[in-house]
């Protein structure tokens, strides 16, 4: 990436992953197997304060790949790649192998 975006406060940095459309054997799969919406984080915020002034760190680190809501995030083009940004609050959760 041509600049490094770092997120304000509890904002969250992500690369959407784009599923396969066909296996490696070269078998077409149906668009409803590619309606998986996750993507890897790239970039997290330093979080945001409590009323007393405690930091509540971001819930997520960079390199987890995240479940997205389907709609929601602010698209970012950097270095002709499509990114999009989130609020901490707004990821699903997070995919483990």
């Amino acid at each position: 990436m041509a600049k490094r975006l770092i997120p304000s406060l509890n904002r969250v940095l992500v690369e959407k992953v784009i599923p396969p459309s066909k296996t490696s054997a070269g078998i077409l799969l149906p668009e409803k197997t590619s309606k998986l919406n996750s993507g890897k984080v790239v970039a997290v915020g330093p979080g945001t304060r409590e009323s007393n002034g405690n930091l509540i760190a971001v819930s997520v680190k960079e390199g987890d790949t995240v479940l997205l809501p389907e709609y929601g995030g602010t698209q970012i083009n950097l270095s002709d790649k499509e990114y999009h940004l989130y609020r901490d609050e707004d990821i699903l959760g997070t995919l483990h192998d």
